[in-house]
């Protein structure tokens, strides 16, 4: 009789264990790939609306930035605010509301942008906002920044995106001006004014509470997030 019989009951027991971590594996991953999948119908749809809306041009950068959300779905956040920022920053250009749309201050939706293939800093800070959300980043962690650039020695209006890893961290600052994604104390030619997101409205560069509900404020704000959600990207 060998001195080691292996006890079938543990080895049942093992057996079991192994199937059920392989079971909660393939769920995860299922789970994700409904996800990634969702995020691809969404702008699937998109590129069909901006299709019929604006010709194939717009298309064709609706469907680029569908599939590289696709690609992103499993990047981790590092990659994915790279490749979002360079996307907007090099597809669009840049283009006062004037120009565009008649209006000294236009909020344009990510369709409208695509649309024109122009638009403004709010546009792209709009469009990047819209895309990492997407990707399942926190809108908590996503900021809408009005800054004062200096620009030549004279203040400017201007927008960026601010991403914050945890609260009261020093934010990375995606801009269209800046191909570069890189910290705010990296970036002393911006001083923050006001950020907000869908959930809230900060005073400077705060890391503490939302002071103010943005809907309830900023009637621009309000309205792209209707044509966001009327666009099927909410």
């Amino acid at each position: 009789m060998p001195l080691f019989q292996p006890n079938k009951r543990a080895a049942g027991t093992s057996l079991i264990t192994r199937r059920s971590k392989n079971c909660q594996r393939a769920a995860l991953l299922s789970l994700l790939l409904i996800a990634i999948n969702a995020t691809t119908a969404n702008f699937h749809h998109f590129g069909q609306l901006a299709d019929m809306r604006y010709g194939q041009p717009a298309a064709t950068i609706a469907m680029e930035l569908s599939t590289l959300l696709g690609q992103l779905g499993q990047a981790g956040t590092a990659e994915q605010l790279e490749q979002v920022n360079r996307f907007f920053n090099d597809r669009i250009q840049f283009r006062d509301d004037i120009k565009i749309w008649g209006e000294s201050d236009y909020w344009a939706s990510p369709l409208e942008m695509i649309g024109q293939g122009a638009g403004d800093c709010e546009d792209f800070s709009i469009a990047k906002y819209t895309a990492l959300k997407l990707l399942g980043i926190p809108i908590s962690k996503l900021r809408l920044t009005y800054v004062k650039l200096n620009y030549g020695g004279q203040g400017q209006a201007h927008m960026v995106l601010s991403y914050y890893e945890r609260p009261g961290d020093v934010p990375l600052i995606l801009d269209n001006l800046v191909n570069s994604i890189r910290p705010a104390t990296e970036r002393p030619d911006l001083k923050p004014v006001f950020g907000f997101n869908s959930e809230g409205l900060w005073i400077g560069n705060s890391g503490g509470p939302a002071k103010y509900d943005p809907k309830a404020r900023m009637s621009r704000w309000r309205e792209v997030l209707l044509k966001i959600q009327n666009e099927g990207l909410d």
